[in-house]
């Protein structure tokens, strides 16, 4: 074998000897200067004999260079992403981080897994983001309500790989590890959940459910060895019910507002009485009030009069009774002078007032005081 390489190297320099020698007898040349190469370019003499040590230095680093292009002995994790190297078939306990990682090629090999937030979406119809990548789709949950009344139930789940469990995940569940815990956990919860109640108080009890599912969801993944899953979040989004429940449940909500809306009148009604027997009492009162404002006001008359009685009763004399005698007596006399006719009829006592008539026009009467 050497000695075939040998000759082989001196052939090829033999050829690239001729390739120059005919180059340069075949062109000619423009001006006198140029000798016999006709002023051509002069190729470099290559020497591909391997017994030189430089040459042998060369090929070994392109053998390496080759090597590593073809056998990659390396690896890029990014973020969100975790490694799981594979030596011989054997999975490493630890997760490689993001970065560069070199790896011993054919001997190694690094499985790169999603540590991302992933979603599941089950719902009755396949939405248009179900191919995006970290979102998927599955039907719609059918479960038994307590009566054996099939129910639909729709949510949505938010979860991710525990990235530092997620070369045992990986090695217990493989990579199909989703399919193996979320879904059959998730579809189990729904099931013992809506499982409890009927179909009618479904509605009522969403929050419950929801509450419940989530909780239990919980539980149920972060129990596994290992905790292979977070899980993010479980949203109730619909439940579904069959069409004569749904029927049933709109007849009660009817008839649950029509007893609303005759209580609301009651109540209306209620508060027009209320608000008239509060006016009728108002003008009652006001009766009383102006009522006892009078009687008050004739009772302080009365008062006032008798006090003025009184007072005046007490002020009287037997002198004072005497000059107003004698004052009325001087009235009379006056009125004679003027009607010698008159009749002069004097009160028991010579108390006054006395009357006087005066005969020429008897519908003529006067009071002297």
């Amino acid at each position: 074998m050497k000695e075939k390489g040998i000759y082989m190297a001196s052939d090829m320099n033999d050829y690239f000897n001729k390739k120059k020698s005919e180059s340069g007898g075949g062109k000619k040349t423009t001006g006198g200067s140029g000798g016999g190469n006709g002023g051509g370019p002069e190729f470099p003499k290559i020497n591909f004999n391997m017994n030189t040590p430089k040459a042998g230095v060369i090929y070994f680093i392109i053998a390496v260079v080759l090597m590593m292009v073809l056998a990659k002995p390396f690896t890029i994790i990014e973020e969100g992403q975790r490694g799981i190297l594979s030596t011989n078939g054997k999975y490493q306990d630890q997760a490689l981080l993001p970065g560069l990682h070199f790896i011993i090629p054919v001997i190694q090999k690094v499985y790169v897994v999603d540590t991302k937030v992933r979603i599941i979406n089950y719902a009755s119809r396949i939405e248009a983001n179900s191919n995006t990548s970290g979102i998927s789709s599955k039907p719609a949950i059918t479960v038994l309500d307590k009566r054996g009344l099939p129910v639909s139930i729709e949510l949505t789940v938010q979860y991710r790989l525990n990235s530092q469990f997620a070369a045992q995940t990986i090695s217990n569940w493989g990579f199909s590890w989703e399919d193996k815990i979320i879904n059959p956990v998730v579809r189990d919860v729904v099931r013992n959940v809506v499982g409890k109640y009927d179909a009618e108080s479904l509605p009522q009890k969403r929050n419950t459910i929801a509450t419940e599912i989530d909780v239990a969801v919980r539980k149920n993944v972060s129990g596994l060895e290992n905790s292979p899953a977070i899980l993010q979040s479980v949203q109730l989004r619909e439940i579904g019910l069959p069409v004569k429940v749904k029927e049933q449940i709109e007849r009660v909500q009817v008839a649950k507002q029509e007893v609303q809306r005759a209580e609301q009148e009651v109540q209306r009604a209620k508060q027009d009485a209320f608000k008239r027997a509060e006016e009728a009492r108002g003008v009652a009162e006001k009766a009383r009030i102006e009522a006892q404002g009078k009687a008050d006001a004739v009772r302080i008359q009365a008062d006032a009069q008798a006090k003025a009685n009184d007072l005046i009763s007490k002020s009287l004399t037997a002198k004072l009774l005497d000059l107003e005698q004698i004052k009325v007596q001087g009235k009379f006399n006056e009125a004679l002078r003027v009607n010698k006719d008159a009749k002069i009829f004097l009160t028991p006592g010579g108390s006054t007032p006395n009357i006087w008539v005066d005969t020429k026009n008897i519908r003529q009467r006067t009071t002297a005081n």
